[in-house]
């Protein structure tokens, strides 16, 4: 049975599958009916340092930068529509390549051409993220979003990390920016080209 997290929540995976080395964070949402241009949402992965900022612009993986310099953060792909069961999209995170200047792996999601478009995640329902150990594709842990994000149109999931005895934990985040993707990448330290 899956840990269900809560806003600020965390839990540590290492407990729950011992000798846990590489995740998948498997994030899923559905669209509420539209009117206008079709939803495009985009997963991302931002390997973050001590001071809560990529090492480098290469360490910001998502569409365009599907895997970090050392391999340990891969992409899975970009789902256009959102359509169908299951996660949506995916990050796979393998911590026994994971360097040890990355203090923290979080995990978004944001709308493309949101303000374009004038879209925001008012219109996304059933949003979560959920945590399967890649050994058995057991699933260890599971925020499902709730929250009133109608402003919003980038939201930070969860982050992973490695706790004080080197155990890897799971946070359940939920924190949006109106700002869109330019405004949480820009807060995680990545120069937007």
């Amino acid at each position: 049975m899956p840990v269900s997290l809560v806003k600020g929540g965390n839990v540590s995976l290492t407990k729950e599958a011992p000798g846990l080395t590489s995740v998948t964070v498997g994030l899923g949402w559905d669209i509420r009916k539209t009117d206008g241009a079709a939803f495009d949402l985009d997963a991302s992965a931002f390997l973050v340092g001590d001071d809560g900022r990529v090492l480098s612009d290469a360490h910001f993986v998502f569409f365009n930068n599907k895997t970090s310099p050392d391999g340990s953060v891969v992409y899975g792909g970009d789902n256009r529509t959102g359509d169908g069961e299951g996660d949506d999209e995916t990050i796979k995170i393998d911590f026994g390549k994971l360097p040890a200047q990355v203090k923290k792996v979080v995990v978004g999601v944001t709308i493309y051409d949101a303000t374009e478009r004038r879209q925001n995640f008012g219109s996304v329902s059933n949003a979560y993220a959920r945590v399967l150990n890649d050994a058995d594709g057991k699933e260890l842990a599971r925020f499902d979003l709730s929250e009133d994000s109608s402003t919003n149109s980038a939201l930070i999931f969860v982050e992973l990390y490695r706790g004080p005895q080197g155990d890897i934990k799971v946070k359940a985040i939920g924190e949006g920016w109106e700002s869109g993707l330019s405004g949480l990448a820009s807060s995680m330290g990545v120069t937007l080209g």
